[in-house]
């Protein structure tokens, strides 16, 4: 303790369980900088999940599902999630197997660019499907 106030530093308890416990003489303001800054480093460098939505209806037009399919390739090569459901509006909701197949359809043909994470579910208006993209080796 005595060193630690000639230098005018901190005395820091490293390991208070060893026998004699281990101490460091620092300066504990500018460690805890430091580790703030380390911290913020490894946040910026994490990476953050985008998920981009593809709204169909049940009886979708071929031509409008290709241009539609086209943003989906494009949204799971530059890494995003995908997230695609059939809306039925009103009484569509008697369609909803022609929305599965729709849905499945679109799965089976992203196949070499991202796999299912979650296969059509039925919730409320919506049957909703996530197709996350292939990580690049």
């Amino acid at each position: 303790m005595e060193l630690a106030t000639e230098e005018g530093l901190d005395l820091v308890e490293i390991s208070p369980k060893a026998n004699p416990p281990v101490c460091k003489i620092i300066d504990y303001k500018k460690f805890l900088y430091e580790q703030k800054k380390r911290e913020k480093v490894m946040k910026a460098k994490a990476s953050k999940v985008v998920v981009k939505e593809i709204r169909f209806g049940p009886n979708t037009d071929n031509h409008d599902y290709e241009f539609k399919k086209k943003h989906a390739e494009k949204f799971l090569k530059d890494g995003a999630k995908l997230k695609a459901y059939v809306f039925f509006k009103g009484r569509s909701i008697v369609y909803k197997d022609q929305g599965e197949i729709l849905l499945l359809r679109l799965a089976s043909e992203l196949e070499e660019l991202g796999k299912v994470e979650q296969m059509p579910r039925l919730e409320g208006k919506r049957m909703t499907m996530f197709i996350a993209p292939k990580t690049k080796k």
